[in-house]
């Protein structure tokens, strides 16, 4: 990504820098035009349609090229899709929280400019740490003209002035399912839903921002929502999520036991569109063959003894949502042609019922079994595997990431201290932590900890001989 020079842009000198050799085409170096057209592309994340068409026009006007977003899941795609030189940011997303997914961007493309429009329209001078540069001030200085043309609706705190947030979608709800001029429809249709689930989180993103991360990010790193770690394996997996997040594809998540597949899962939804509509799961080998199908389909009053009412099952529950099948690989042959037979069509038939019922989910799978082997051996189907595992994504087991292993106890270490004095690790402790092979992966250290934390007593700090281990088995 080409680097401007640092300076300050004065009033009315931006028309005579485009036209001099030292304007940024010239600056762009081999790749001419192309060069300039990356450095000189932002994105544009807001889910206010009217305030990204005004913003838009101002700095396509300055030879911006601007990639709109209507939340932080398109904007992810884009941001992955090319280089970026600058990501502009509303003080409220409509599918994730405004401080997690600056966080998400600080960490996977630390070389972007991060700017917010509330705290750009404040005016007065940047922060120290902030380094000036002419485009930088160019773009807070076409921020606060797009605030002066229509202060009405602009920025985001004047909104939040004015009431709940119910007030702010009625405000907003004629751009729900605006197109952006990229042909791509905005995700502002989750507005509804996911006000409810954000209600109370209104935060000045500027400062919140910097005084939760600066202190929290050199500890433990969460490239995805509540999954620490900033290894290279994880870095790829994040950088997997983040691409197949805020699609309907099918996911097949695969990984060793404890490696933590359903909080991947969990990441998937909370970073789609989905967001805001209901997450289920089943666990496959926690039902009997006998409940499974009523479980997953639901039933009808009279359809087997005890069905005393009619129910629905956990598909029809995450209606509009997404639904995790755990431990897929357990699943009987029987009731796989059947989940083939709903991925294929979207219908469902109740247990004892005749309507057929469509619904609409996303569904994530979840085995630490070699299921493409088990197809091959003709105890898992081999057409439900291929219609599962659209986009696969593998959980590293924690061998592979060992130097994640210092913030994951960090991480352990503090929510055991919500119940009891925390506790801190001895040098000698955390050597020895990072010695063993982690057969259980993430879940065994979190035990092994917890154990240590008990065996410690009242001492504040976990000593080596704390840290006990059991035999290693199956996992």
């Amino acid at each position: 990504m080409t680097a401007y020079p640092p300076g300050t842009l004065q009033d009315g000198t931006w028309d005579a820098m485009a036209n001099t050799a030292q304007s940024v085409g010239a600056r762009s170096g081999p790749e001419g035009e192309r060069g300039a057209t990356e450095a000189r592309t932002l994105v544009l994340v807001s889910a206010d349609a009217e305030l990204r068409q005004r913003l838009g026009e101002r700095l396509q006007g300055l030879r911006w090229r601007v990639l709109q977003a209507g939340g932080g899941a398109t904007a992810m795609l884009h941001l992955e899709a090319q280089p970026v030189a600058a990501i502009l940011i509303d003080g409220w997303l409509p599918d994730l929280e405004v401080h997690e997914f600056t966080a998400h961007v600080r960490l996977l493309y630390p070389e972007i400019e991060q700017i917010h429009l509330e705290a750009a329209t404040r005016g007065g001078d940047l922060p120290e740490e902030i380094s000036r540069n002419a485009w930088r001030d160019e773009l807070h200085h076409a921020i606060r003209e797009a605030r002066d043309a229509d202060g009405s609706r602009y920025p985001v705190r004047r909104l939040r002035a004015q009431g709940t947030t119910e007030e702010m979608l009625r405000m907003r709800e004629p751009e729900a399912h605006r197109a952006l001029p990229d042909g791509s429809v905005t995700d502002g249709t989750v507005l509804q839903d996911s006000l409810s689930a954000t209600r109370g989180r209104w935060l000045d993103v500027q400062e919140q921002a910097a005084a939760e991360r600066i202190h929290e990010v050199p500890q433990r790193k969460m490239l995805l929502p509540d999954l620490v770690g900033d290894s290279r394996a994880m870095r790829e997996m994040a950088r997997m999520v983040h691409l197949v997040a805020p699609r309907s594809t099918t996911v097949l998540i695969e990984g060793e036991t404890g490696t933590g597949k359903e909080v991947v899962a969990r990441a998937l939804h909370r970073l789609s569109a989905r967001a805001g509509r209901p997450f289920a799961v089943l666990n496959c080998a926690a039902i009997p063959e006998s409940l499974l199908e009523a479980e997953l389909f639901g039933h009808t009053r009279g359809a087997f003894t005890g069905a005393v009412q009619s129910r629905m099952g956990r598909i029809e529950a995450a209606d509009g949502g997404t639904l995790l099948l755990d431990e897929i690989g357990e699943m009987p042959v029987g009731m796989q042609a059947k989940m083939l037979r709903f991925l294929e069509s979207g219908e469902l038939q109740r247990v004892g019922g005749n309507e057929m019922t469509r619904v609409d989910v996303r569904l994530i799978a979840a085995t630490h079994q070699p299921i493409q082997d088990r197809s091959d051996e003709g105890t898992f189907r081999l057409d439900l595997y291929h219609r599962l595992a659209v986009f696969p994504i593998h959980v590293p087991p924690l061998r592979e990431r060992m130097e994640d292993i210092a913030a994951l106890s960090e991480f352990f270490l503090e929510q055991l201290g919500q119940e009891s004095p925390r506790k801190r690790l001895a040098p000698g402790a955390a050597a020895k932590l990072q010695e063993h092979s982690w057969p259980g992966n993430v879940r065994e250290l979190m035990h092994v900890l917890e154990r240590a934390t008990i065996l410690a007593g009242a001492s504040p700090e976990i000593a080596a001989t704390d840290i006990r281990y059991r035999r290693a088995t199956r996992g």
